[in-house]
């Protein structure tokens, strides 16, 4: 089902999807962008997005979460789980990296452990792509199996034709939205080549390149080579932005906090690049800053990978843009020796 629709109604098209869901779009906030709640008006995010600094998963899997509130009695404690909206969600204009980002989540929040909060939220969720028309000169997503236009992980995606976006439903969710949307039109031939051709371009823009071949085993040959660690590793500053800001990351800590007899327990972002993740009362078995970077990438490129058969990385390239010393992962990845 393919459809298109003039840029100037995506407004209106919004408001109509916005009496059934409630609508995420790319919004800043000083120098941060992010997905945030639709105004009901605003669309200027057409003319400025490229992709925002604070990657989606954040809707499904919040920097800050309430797990439940608790009442501590005698020998006992009463639990309290926050109350569900319930309401239906869509983010509009996802570029496919960060939707395939989500797909990896997946496999930890859905298939290795059933997390209720993460799943709550993503299987109320329709995801609306926009393909991309200007990547970064750090995107990188083409050497990990996607590409600026990729639809594998979104319900609709949109395809800049000019004055126009062609609609194409991928999931039933995107075929029954579109079904019940007025005010679109059926898209041509004519159009579907626009199409095309636009998407052929933005592939090209893509130009930064990783070697993936044979990546896991180059980790695991150089693993215990701290010298080759320490070199690639020496002007980190071990901030976390990179995992803060990565996709994919999903390592969290968890807290209470007690005022007297109630309290809230919590969870909120955790990072391997940061000292303290790993300390235990007794040691800390990545003290050194060369351990923790080369957890990052082993995490990423061999251990996610023997587990879920995919490499947990999608190349969207907030680690070298938002990166205050310009660490590069691609470089690191391409000094790996070469296997023999």
């Amino acid at each position: 089902m393919t459809k298109k629709i003039n840029k100037r109604d995506i407004g209106k098209l919004l408001t109509q999807w916005n009496q059934e869901f409630a609508i995420f779009v790319p919004s800043k906030e000083g120098d941060t962008t992010k997905m945030t709640s639709w105004d009901g008006k605003d669309v200027s995010f057409l003319d400025w997005y490229r992709n925002t600094v604070i990657p989606p998963k954040a809707s499904f899997f919040p920097p800050l979460e309430e797990m439940f509130h608790f009442q501590k009695n005698k020998g006992s404690y009463d639990l309290e789980l926050p109350a569900s909206d319930g309401q239906k969600k869509l983010i509009f204009g996802i570029r496919p990296c960060d939707a395939k980002a989500l797909a990896i989540l997946d496999m930890i929040f859905k298939d290795a452990y059933e997390d209720p909060y993460y799943l709550s939220k993503r299987e109320n969720t329709v995801l609306v792509g926009l393909g991309c028309t200007n990547p970064y000169d750090s995107c990188f997503c083409t050497s990990l199996g996607s590409n600026p236009s990729d639809s594998a992980n979104v319900d609709i995606m949109l395809t800049d034709i000019g004055d126009q976006f062609l609609m194409e439903a991928i999931t039933d969710k995107g075929k029954s939205l579109i079904a019940n949307t007025s005010g679109l039109d059926d898209a041509t031939e004519a159009d579907e080549a626009r199409a095309k051709e636009a998407q052929e371009t933005s592939y090209r823009k893509v130009t930064k390149r990783v070697d993936t071949k044979d990546i896991e085993e180059r980790l695991l040959s150089c693993f215990e080579d701290q010298d080759y660690w320490e070199k690639v590793t020496a002007k980190c500053i071990s901030c976390g932005i990179c995992t803060f800001l990565c996709p994919t990351c999903y390592c969290f800590d968890i807290n209470d906090e007690l005022v007297k007899r109630q309290g809230v327990r919590f969870r909120s972002w955790d990072s391997c690049a940061l000292p303290i993740y790993t300390k235990m009362p007794m040691e800390n078995p990545r003290e050194e800053k060369w351990q923790r970077v080369r957890q990052k990438v082993c995490h990423k490129y061999e251990f996610y990978p023997m587990n879920f058969d995919v490499i947990a990385c999608t190349g969207c390239g907030r680690c070298i843009r938002q990166c205050p010393v310009n660490w590069d992962i691609t470089q690191i990845l391409a000094s790996l020796p070469v296997k023999v």
